[in-house]
Formats: C-alpha cells, sequence, structure tokens
C-alpha cells in the first residue's frame, strides 16, 4: 500500500477519535510519562495489519514497537504478538485507531483464507468485490492478499466490468461490448455480467475477455463453463458462501468473487494490555 495514502487514512482515522484531543489521557496523564504495553491475540485466526498498526504510532510519535509475528502469521489466544514502549499519551490516545484497523484486517485475512483452502484443490482463485466499507477499501483489499485471495477491480477507473444496468442501458450485451471495444484502449480486458446461458453465448459471440457467471446455480454454471471452453475467462458470483464455495469451484471456474470475505468478516479479538510504567 503506498504511505502517502496510507497516512492520509490513518491520520483521518485519528482527527475522527480525537479531533481537539484525549481530553482523558490529557487530563491524567503526564506529557514526560513513559509506559510499555503489550499486545495479544485473544482468538485465533490470521494476523494482518501491523504496518498500519505501526504507522499509527509512528505518527503519534514518541512510540516502539518490537514485533513477535508477521502479517499472514497463524495465531492463537495468549500469542504475543508485539510489545510497545514508550509515551504514555501516545500509546493510550493511538489504542483504539490502530486496534480498529489491526482487528478489522485480521478478520478480513481470517475468512479469506478459509475460503482460498477450501478451493486449494482446483485451480479456482478467490476474487473480493467492491462491496467494501467507504474510505477502507485499500485497507480491506490489502487484507484479502493476506489471506490468499486477489483482488478485483481496485475502483471503477480500473477496469471494464459491463454489469446488468450497463447491458440494459446499453441495450443489450452486443452494443454495451462493441461500445465498450470502441472507446476503450486496446490495453483493457472487457467483462461481462450474464445470468443465462443465452447471456453467455452473447458474450461469447462479441470475444468478451472475462464472462461472469451470476447467480447461477451449480448446474447451469457447468454448462457455462463447457460453453465458454476456454475463449474467455470465467468468474462466478452471487451469493456464494464458505457453505457451497467448494462446489461452484469444482464446476471449473478460474475465480469466484465473494463480497463477502469482506462484509461478513467477524473482527478478530486482539487486545493491548499489561500497561506498566517505565
Amino acid at each position: 500500500m503506498n504511505l502517502n495514502e496510507m497516512d492520509r487514512l490513518i491520520l483521518d482515522a485519528l482527527r475522527e477519535d480525537m479531533p481537539f484531543g484525549d481530553a482523558t489521557t490529557d487530563a491524567i496523564i503526564y506529557k514526560e510519562s513513559r509506559c510499555s504495553a503489550e499486545l495479544t491475540a485473544k482468538s485465533d485466526g490470521i494476523i494482518c495489519g501491523l504496518e498500519a498498526f505501526k504507522r499509527t504510532f509512528e505518527l503519534l510519535g514518541e512510540v516502539k514497537i518490537d514485533f513477535y509475528k508477521s502479517d499472514g502469521d497463524s495465531v492463537s489466544p495468549g500469542d504475543l504478538i508485539a510489545k510497545l514502549s514508550g509515551s504514555t499519551r501516545n500509546i493510550l490516545s493511538g489504542e483504539r485507531t490502530a486496534l480498529n484497523l489491526l482487528q478489522r484486517m485480521s478478520g478480513i485475512a481470517t475468512e479469506t483464507k478459509k475460503a482460498a483452502e477450501l478451493v486449494a484443490h482446483t485451480k479456482c482463485r478467490i476474487l473480493d468485490t467492491r462491496k467494501t466499507t467507504p474510505n477502507f477499501r485499500l485497507f480491506e483489499k490489502s487484507a484479502v492478499i493476506c489471506g490468499g485471495g486477489f483482488n478485483h477491480r481496485h475502483c471503477l477507473s480500473d477496469g471494464i466490468l459491463i454489469k446488468d444496468n450497463h447491458i440494459m442501458a446499453a441495450g443489450g450485451i452486443t452494443n454495451a461490448v462493441t461500445l465498450a471495444k470502441d472507446s476503450a484502449s486496446f490495453v483493457r480486458k472487457i467483462e461481462v455480467e450474464t445470468e443465462t446461458l443465452e447471456m453467455v453465448e452473447e458474450a461469447l459471440s462479441v470475444k468478451a475477455d472475462i464472462i461472469m457467471l451470476d447467480n447461477m446455480d451449480i448446474d447451469t454454471i457447468k454448462k457455462a463453463v463447457s460453453v465458454i471452453n476456454g475463449k474467455a475467462i470465467t468468474e462466478a458470483s452471487g451469493n456464494i458462501t464458505l457453505e457451497n464455495l467448494a462446489d461452484v469451484a469444482n464446476t471449473g471456474v478460474d475465480f469466484v468473487s465473494m463480497g463477502s470475505i469482506i462484509y461478513n468478516a467477524k473482527v478478530m479479538d486482539i487486545s493491548l494490555k499489561n500497561l506498566k510504567y517505565i
């Protein structure tokens, strides 16, 4: 992740949490006070977001962090992740923002890891979507990578994905793809969302590069993959959960996109405790 962009997002989060300072900490903690504290896992999962955690305290200043785990490591309750030492004020004031980033990203990495393991026996790979928390997308998509998934588009500027409303507005798949090819750079792939085998055949006929199989049942996905027969990249999407993911992957699709690895991810329980004055 770009450091300048990370800094902007973290500083916005810090301003949101203490726009006029930390009233409690500033009132009861001397500016010269120094302490240590321990960052500890309280649940099983994949740790992710240590860079953002560290950067939060670097931006506040006067806090040193020693890490005992790295992004992508598995952790269990009681595992020591890091030790912090330095300004008591900055450790207390930055704690919530730093933990929010770390817990959210670790939860997404953990959920993504579960999905990636379910398809590991196939050629299928897990993609995220743009169903992300506003202004938190860079962190969330970074967590998907950490968990073994892959990123779909980061934003609308990233690539051409002709969805159902685009098709409706353009008067059909053929016209939509034709218009896209006429106006877009030749280096951009064109993806088309399809809901029926007839739509799949039309997308093939106009040489779409990627065909999304949206909200199809398993039998229809299998038929679509057979019809496409390697002439386009295939992506299954829509109502795919950890429970039915393996069945979808076994159809032979190249990718499965799952918004749920982000929006259904449970934040990982991590605490900053054992504060001691030094």
